[in-house]
């Protein structure tokens, strides 16, 4: 299992560093940096489905707040509520890690997706706990504003 998060982890961090030639705007929060093309925008309630999960299967709706120092997310997943969380879009990859309170630890529910266009596409749903890979899937996103 930490294989593919290996994978995963390296995915994300070359994705990173290709970042299209198009004008963007970089914001820089602590450590947290978000590079968005200045006319795109994610903010709003995305539905999103998880599918080919062993225990995360099921559809729910991500709130994305973007903002000048960063991007905040929410979920709302069956009846859980997860009310803190981040995300970056960086390219044409959209990273959004939501907070999961765990007995004694976090752990976080990844969503990573192609974005492009202020469009979020089909991606990788990821649930890591205790610093491991717990659960994942295939993730899709519906239309914005659609829940």
């Amino acid at each position: 299992m930490c294989f593919s998060q290996r994978i995963l982890i390296a995915a994300v961090a070359v994705t990173a560093m290709v970042v299209s030639g198009g004008p963007a705007m970089a914001h820089i929060n602590g450590s947290t940096m978000m590079v968005v093309p200045e006319s795109h925008n994610y903010s709003g309630a995305w539905p999103v489905t998880v599918s080919h999960s062993q225990f995360g299967n099921g559809t729910g709706c991500l709130t994305l707040t973007q903002n000048a120092s960063g991007g905040s997310a929410s979920l709302v997943f069956g009846n859980q509520k997860y009310p803190y969380g981040q995300f970056v879009v960086v390219g044409d990859t959209l990273v959004a890690n939501i907070t999961e309170p765990l007995y004694g630890q976090n752990g976080a529910l990844m969503f990573i997706a192609h974005a492009n266009r202020g469009h979020i596409g089909q991606g990788v749903y990821e649930n890591v706990e205790g610093g491991y890979n717990f659960d994942f899937g295939a993730l899709a996103f519906g239309m914005k504003g659609g829940c």
